[in-house]
């Protein structure tokens, strides 16, 4: 049982051994401590000093909202800022300002330009600020390293001024280069609608009279056409009767005259009258549907009116052989009728013409709505070509007006542009080295190099100083115990072990503090 309280004892932490460890080993930790702190913090005060200026620059939105103007350039900012940053740090325009600053102009380091320009690309430093609501680049800032101040504040203004004017400059650039580029594309476009313009002029003049838009018009002016045949044609056949009755009536003359020669007496009144009798009821039959001054009602009247004349010589005649043959030809009624005679032929000629001409003309009109389908479709992709055309002539008109008032806004100054928020600024401590943390970093030095050390000790020193140690290498029962007894100069000497430790730790502990202020104080 008394065993296993032992062991139940020994892998309990041991704190006395540990205190015991630091009674014997401080000034081993001290001393490194010290020492690795010491170096550390003085290797910081040797080594070269650098300012770095940095100014902030204010990416400035437009003035004009893009809904009035929107912009014709990159407006991914983040790109467009790294392009620039390329250019800024091109070897031209570093070589530029490294001459005109007569940087690393060190006699001692033979620099070639190349490696100058290196060295001032590692100096430079760019950081972009971002806004915490919606990620976007708000402002970015310039920072340059030297090791003199005043140079830092210097090299800072004027990569300040080159990103301002190439930021200034690449925006016009792009601004009026997109105009052109416009402006290129819709010369193109106006060709091309001026091409298809033609070409559907050019369609519409070849098929005239036949376009979808004339469909109509053909249409009534077929129909028109289709009632002047109609009337025409009955005009003919009025026209062929007219000659009939002409000729039979002439030839009833010619024989009326005959016949009183041979028996002196009238004949063929009854035919007058038949005639008279028909014409009549034709008369009639037209008064019903047309008015008075219809052609066809002035003809028939007319012819009624001939015939009666007719009758009413007959019945006047006298009679005679040769007499009556020589009234026949010079008769004015035979004469009349001959020339009535001669009249409805050419009337009939004239008619026959004009029907042959109405029916080429109907012929005409009928092949035009025939062929409407068939030039409605080509001139359906025409028009489809002239409107594509159109819309992107409009589109690119309308992108021309807001590229142009963009770039003027450009030229205004008015667009997106770089504001310097802080200026560059001069620096009164140097960035590097930055001292505190050397001696952060040497305090941390100096504790390791410490615990080496005691380890080392503990770990080559071969004597026993506990209790536990001996029991655990007697392994055998302890029946009774001397205890330490100390002669005055032991203890005299053991007191001053301990005033030595207190004061050597107040000493170290005085100089890092110490330093650590002094290294604040000057920066």
């Amino acid at each position: 049982m008394a065993e296993l309280l032992e062991e139940q004892e020994s892998e309990q932490f041991d704190f006395q051994r540990y205190v015991d460890l630091v009674r014997r080993r401080h000034v081993y930790f001290l001393v490194p401590l010290f020492l690795g702190w010491l170096l550390v913090w003085s290797a910081s005060w040797f080594l070269q000093t650098r300012y770095k200026s940095s100014t902030l620059i204010l990416v400035q939105q437009p003035t004009m909202p893009e809904s009035y103007v929107p912009p014709n350039v990159n407006e991914n900012l983040q790109d467009r800022l790294q392009s620039i940053t390329q250019q800024i740090l091109s070897r031209t325009r570093l070589l530029m300002i490294i001459d005109s600053q007569k940087l690393y102009a060190n006699p001692a380091i033979a620099q070639s330009p190349d490696d100058k320009v290196d060295r001032m690309r590692k100096d430079i430093n760019v950081d972009l600020v971002r806004d915490s609501r919606n990620n976007e680049i708000s402002a970015f800032r310039v920072s340059y390293s030297a090791h003199d101040p005043v140079v830092a504040q210097k090299v800072t203004s004027e990569l300040t001024g080159l990103f301002i004017n190439e930021n200034q400059r690449v925006l016009q650039e792009e601004s009026e280069d997109t105009t052109k580029f416009i402006e290129k594309q819709l010369e193109a476009a106006r060709q091309s609608l001026t091409e298809q313009e033609a070409k559907v002029h050019q369609f519409e003049a070849a098929h005239e009279g036949a376009l979808p838009t004339q469909q109509t018009s053909n249409l009534q002016i077929l129909s028109g056409l289709q009632q002047q045949l109609q009337n025409e044609q009955d005009s003919l056949n009025t026209a062929k009767q007219q000659r009939i009755y002409f000729q039979t009536l002439s030839e009833q003359y010619k024989n009326l005259h005959s016949t009183r020669s041979v028996d002196g007496g009238p004949s063929d009144l009854d035919t007058i009258n038949q005639e008279l009798s028909k014409l009549r009821s034709q008369l009639a039959d037209l008064s019903s549907r047309y008015t008075d001054r219809y052609p066809d009602v002035l003809k028939i009247k007319d012819q009624i009116a001939k015939t009666e004349r007719l009758k009413a010589e007959m019945l006047s005649a006298p009679a005679g052989g040769k007499q009556g043959s020589n009234e026949t030809s010079s008769n004015p009624t035979v004469l009349q009728l001959q020339s009535q005679i001669q009249a409805n032929q050419a009337e009939i000629l004239n008619r026959e013409h004009a029907i042959a001409s109405l029916q080429a003309r109907i012929n005409e009109y009928q092949n035009r709505l025939n062929q409407a389908p068939a030039t409605e479709q080509q001139l359906a992709q025409l028009t489809r070509g002239y409107d594509q055309s159109k819309a992107n002539y409009d589109d690119l008109l309308h992108k021309k007006t807001q590229s142009q008032m963009a770039t003027s806004m450009e030229q205004m100054q008015q667009g997106e542009r770089f504001t310097v928020l802080d200026p560059p600024s001069l620096p009164v401590k140097p960035d590097y080295p930055n001292r505190l943390k050397f001696c952060g970093m040497g305090v941390l030095v100096g504790m390791g190099l410490g615990l080496l050390t005691v380890l080392g000790f503990e770990f080559f020193d071969g004597r026993m100083h506990s209790e536990k140690e001996i029991k655990a290498l007697l392994q055998v029962p302890v029946l009774a115990e001397i205890p330490e007894i100390q002669s005055p100069l032991d203890e005299q000497k053991q007191k001053g072990r301990t005033i030595l430790g207190w004061a050597l730790t107040a000493i170290v502990g005085t100089a890092i503090v110490l330093g650590s202020t002094f290294s604040f104080l000057r920066g």
